[in-house]
């Protein structure tokens, strides 16, 4: 199980622009993903369980769904403004329908009432895991969306509670297939507000907690001290933290295998691995 902050910057900031315009972390945070990479290439997956969140392309405050599971054959991929403004190209990404199929039912089951979509288009919470942890994008996926965004947002307990009862699933899959699940959200951040162009994220002391709960598997000290209020304190965007909560409860209370962090001018990027003892069809 992967989690990781997604930079929609990355691809244009490290490779797109020409060497001496790059900024001057450019190289370090290319070898920091190229490693990070390696700890999904050495599992081998078959599929990849992709979790992220739409930036407001397709859902909206009038109508947002908690929580949300693409099935269909073919997902379209990157919006106009985000090849304009990031530089991201266009994808086509193949769907796991068989498996879209069973993870709805078995969600449906335990009690997490999916919204099911087959004309999901994505964006680039899950076009950057795409880039910077299978950049050959040649293998099926199957995208869950959260709602991260249009207040009111379910819980952290809530998005933990998911994340166990995805594995769950996965593991009763009957299936050979190497699932491997990747997702991405935010630590502290700050989008169009006074912190968000500060030498680092607008909460340090957030992000340093952030990580260490999340390495430690301490889902304990997460629940005590995350709430709605304290992401909004660290920055207006942070509620992305929840997507990570969510990847921590799929790889379950464990100690992550592998953990990167960068300082960038207005963020913190992470990257973080989980190899949990395999059971059935789940992968690390």
């Amino acid at each position: 199980m992967l989690a990781t902050t997604h930079h929609p910057f990355y691809l244009k900031a490290t490779q797109l622009t020409p060497p001496e315009e790059r900024m001057p972390q450019a190289d370090e945070w290319r070898r920091k993903v190229e490693a990070y990479r390696e700890t999904l290439t050495a599992a081998e997956p078959d599929v990849l369980v992709m979790v992220g969140a739409d930036h407001f392309h397709q859902f909206f405050a009038d109508n947002y769904p908690a929580f949300l599971i693409g099935k269909q054959p073919i997902y379209d991929a990157t919006f106009y403004n985000e090849e304009r403004e990031f530089s991201i190209p266009p994808f086509l990404l193949q769907g796991h329908e068989e498996l879209s199929g069973f993870l709805l039912q078995g969600l449906l089951d335990r009690g997490f009432d999916m919204a099911v979509s087959h004309e999901l288009k994505l964006d680039h919470s899950i076009i950057c895991p795409i880039i910077t942890t299978r950049p050959d994008a040649d293998l099926p996926v199957v995208p869950i969306y959260t709602n991260i965004f249009a207040p009111p947002l379910p819980s952290p307990k809530r998005f933990w509670q998911l994340g166990r009862a995805i594995r769950e699933v996965i593991d009763a899959w009957p299936s050979d297939l190497t699932v491997a699940a990747v997702g991405s959200g935010h630590l502290s951040l700050e989008l169009g507000g006074p912190r968000q162009f500060g030498e680092t994220g607008p909460d340090p002391v957030f992000d340093r907690q952030a990580i260490e709960w999340l390495s430690k598997g301490n889902i304990e000290a997460i629940l005590e001290n995350v709430t709605f209020e304290s992401m909004s304190g660290a920055g207006n965007a942070t509620h992305g933290f929840m997507d990570l909560i969510l990847m921590m409860g799929i790889a379950g209370p464990i100690e992550a295998s592998y953990v990167d962090d960068l300082d960038l001018f207005h963020t913190r990027e992470m990257y973080m691995t989980w190899t949990p003892e395999q059971d059935g069809a789940v992968l690390a």
